[in-house]
C-alpha cells in the first residue's frame, strides 16, 4: 500500500512573508531591488523547506534512539542474570566474528556448533534463573578460554606465516575443538538432569497405575486383581 507524503507548505508562506516584508521596508523602484528580494525570498524557502524535511529539534534522533534501547535488553530484576545475558550476547557476536574471519572450514563448522549450543544454554537458564549455579565454571573459565584459544588461532592463521611454533599451536588448537564442543553439548544437556529425573519418575508411577488397573497388557495384572478381589495383604509392586 502506498503512503501519498504531503509537501509543507510553510516554505512557500516564508518565502511570501520575505517578499511583502521587503516591499514594505525596501522601496521596489529598480530592477535590482526586485533581485534582491527574489534571492532573500528564495533563501527563506530553502531555509524553511530544510527545517521541514529535518523535522523538529531532536527528532532525527529518535530513531538511533529507539535501536539502542531495542538492543539493550531488558533487565530481569536479577543482577547475576542480567550479567549472563550480557556476557552471552557478547560471547555469540565475538564466535560470529571469528566464524567470519577464520578460513578453515573445520573450526568455522566447529565455532557453528559451539554458537548454537551456547545460545541453547543462555536461552535455558534465561528462563529458568535457578539453573544459572550449573554453569558458573563454564561462564568463569570454560567459555572465556575457549574464545581465547579461537582468538590465539584467528591472529596466527591470519599472518600467512607457517613456523614451528605457529603450525603447533594451530594444530592444538584444531585438535582440541571436537572435545570442547562435545563439553559445550554435555554442560547443555546436564541443565536437564532435574527435569528428566522427574519425567523418568513420572513414567515409572503412571506405569505401576496403569497396570495395577489391567490398563496394560503387563502379565503380572491378573495376579494383582486376584489379590484384590481375595482381600489379601499381598500386593505386587513392579
Amino acid at each position: 500500500m502506498e503512503t501519498n507524503k504531503r509537501k509543507s507548505t510553510a516554505p512557500f508562506y516564508a518565502a511570501a512573508a520575505v517578499w511583502l516584508a521587503y516591499a514594505v521596508i525596501f522601496p521596489l523602484y529598480e530592477p535590482l531591488h526586485y533581485v534582491l528580494a527574489a534571492g532573500a525570498a528564495l533563501l527563506a524557502f530553502l531555509v524553511s523547506s530544510a527545517l521541514c524535511r529535518s523535522g523538529p529539534a531532536g527528532e532525527t534522533a529518535r530513531p538511533q534512539e529507539r535501536t539502542e534501547a531495542e538492543q539493550k535488553p531488558a533487565s530481569t530484576g536479577n543482577a547475576e542474570l542480567d550479567k549472563m545475558i550480557r556476557d552471552g550476547a557478547l560471547a555469540i557476536q565475538e564466535m560470529k566474528r571469528l566464524d567470519e574471519n577464520i578460513a578453515d572450514p573445520g573450526i568455522s563448522a566447529d565455532i557453528v556448533r559451539l554458537e548454537q549450543v551456547s545460545a541453547k544454554i543462555f536461552e535455558e537458564v534465561r528462563q529458568h534463573p535457578e539453573k544459572l549455579p550449573q554453569i558458573r565454571r563454564f561462564l568463569d573459565y570454560y567459555l572465556p578460554t575457549t574464545l581465547k584459544l579461537l582468538n590465539a588461532y584467528d591472529r596466527m592463521s591470519g599472518t600467512g606465516v607457517s613456523g614451528e611454533n605457529i603450525d603447533t599451536t594451530l594444530a592444538k588448537v584444531e585438535g582440541m575443538m571436537r572435545t570442547i564442543v562435545a563439553a559445550f553439548e554435555k554442560q547443555l544437556d546436564s541443565l536437564y538432569g532435574a527435569e528428566a529425573l522427574d519425567i523418568s519418575t513420572d513414567i515409572t508411577v503412571l506405569e505401576n497405575m496403569m497396570a495395577r488397573e489391567g490398563l496394560t497388557g503387563d502379565p503380572l495384572k491378573a495376579e494383582t486383581k486376584k489379590a484384590e478381589k481375595d482381600g489379601s495383604d499381598i500386593q505386587l509392586e513392579l
